[in-house]
């Protein structure tokens, strides 16, 4: 996802609701000195950081495709954590790793058995694969945009992209991780309850995340009127509460080989 739609400042507009998950996803590993630790899709690298202080003696790297991202990234660097742009659709290694760890990223990647098993492959004996994605995709915040897209004269513009539930139930991986040889595993659905000023910093989250899939897509000129759009029917939908509470549904992972 390599573009300038995403925004970091936009993002981060929801820093602490988004850090939760990754920090429940790190709990789930098993610290060993020395580890070998890919970070796909790092985002800004803030997390990254949090991750390979809390791994003794770990060399970590961490990819994202998003130069706006990654730029920030400087700021973080440290001791035997780097950085590097580089499309994470196209990773792979050959038991190159410790540790393959990935939040909020690999959802914009199709063909999960394939992406998971090539994860696999990167991993040595021993290794750990830690995976957080959102699961929220049958919330109006996403079914809305959807339907917009599906719509003139978005649906031209966008050649009939929209982005639907790329991310299968949690048994699925579960089963997944069972084939590809991960006798240890843990696999959940949570729900993470956002209490929000209003309904409409509904619309920002998502403005720093999801949307970007159509802003990227969308000439220049579409893109407000579909922001436009979007927002007055997503509000329609949400009800007029203050604060709001806004409930995201996230799947976490983890497998280890031995």
């Amino acid at each position: 996802m390599a573009d300038n739609a995403w925004d970091p400042a936009q993002y981060n507009r929801f820093r602490a609701e988004r850090r939760q998950p990754f920090l429940d996803l790190i709990a789930l590993i098993e610290p060993r000195p020395g580890l070998r630790v890919v970070d796909l899709g790092c985002g800004t690298g803030e997390l990254t950081r949090l991750l390979h202080d809390r791994l003794p003696g770990a060399d970590t790297l961490g990819l994202d495709g998003a130069a706006t991202m990654l730029g920030e990234s400087a700021a973080v660097a440290t001791a035997g954590l780097r950085f590097a742009q580089a499309d994470i659709a196209a990773f792979a290694a050959d038991a190159a790793y410790d540790l393959v760890v990935s939040n909020a990223a690999l959802h914009w990647l199709p063909d999960h058995a394939a992406l998971f098993a090539r994860l696999r492959r990167a991993l040595a004996d021993g290794g750990q694969l830690a995976v957080q994605m959102p699961l929220n995709f049958d919330y109006p915040s996403h079914t809305v945009a959807a339907a917009i897209a599906g719509e003139a004269p978005f649906r031209d513009a966008l050649g009939g992209f929209a982005v639907t539930r790329p991310v299968q139930a949690p048994e699925w991986y579960a089963a997944l991780l069972h084939r590809l040889g991960f006798p240890r595993q843990h696999v959940r659905m949570q729900v993470y309850g956002h209490l929000l000023a209003a309904r409409d910093e509904v619309v920002e989250w998502v403005r720093g995340s999801l949307l970007t899939a159509y802003q990227r897509r969308l000439p220049a000129d579409l893109w407000p009127a579909f922001l436009e759009r979007y927002r007055a029917r997503l509000l329609a939908e949400l009800p007029d509460e203050r604060p709001f509470f806004y409930p995201f549904k996230r799947l976490l992972l983890w497998g280890a080989l031995a």
